[in-house]
C-alpha cells in the first residue's frame, strides 16, 4: 500500500510541475508550438536516464523510494499523450511543418537525454 501512496504523490506533484512548466513556458514563449511539452519531456527524460543508470550500476539500491520519483513524478511529468494531442492539433491547423519538428525534437531529443544522463553516471563511476 505504501508504494501504491508514493506513486500517487510523486503523480501529483509530476502533474504540478508539468502544468507550471507548460505555463511557464507559454509566457515566455507564448502557445505558438508547444514548448512546454518539449521541455518536460527532455527534461524528464534525461533524470529518467540518470536514475536508470543509477540504479543499473548498483549505485542506488532498489529503493522504496523509485516507484515515488519514476513512475510517480517523472511518469506524470513526461506524458507522451501532451506530446500527441500537440502534434495532432498542429496538424489539424495545417501546422504540418511544426507537427514534423515537434515529433523529430521530442523523439531525438528525449532519447539523446536518456543516453545522456545514462553516460553522465557513467563517467562519475
Amino acid at each position: 500500500m505504501q508504494t501504491w501512496l508514493f506513486v500517487a504523490a510523486g503523480g501529483a506533484i509530476g502533474a504540478c510541475l508539468r502544468f507550471g512548466i507548460s505555463e511557464l513556458m507559454a509566457l515566455l514563449l507564448g502557445r505558438h508550438f508547444p514548448y512546454g511539452t518539449l521541455v518536460v519531456n527532455v527534461v524528464g527524460s534525461f533524470i529518467m536516464g540518470i536514475a536508470f543508470a543509477l540504479i543499473s550500476h548498483g549505485h542506488v539500491v532498489e529503493h522504496p523510494m523509485k516507484p515515488l520519483l519514476m513512475v510517480g513524478i517523472l511518469g506524470a511529468l513526461t506524458t507522451f499523450s501532451s506530446f500527441a494531442l500537440d502534434t495532432v492539433v498542429l496538424a489539424q491547423q495545417g501546422a504540418y511543418l511544426k507537427a514534423v519538428l515537434n515529433m523529430g525534437l521530442n523523439l531525438s531529443l528525449c532519447l539523446a537525454m536518456v543516453l545522456l544522463g545514462m553516460q553522465l553516471v557513467a563517467s562519475r563511476v
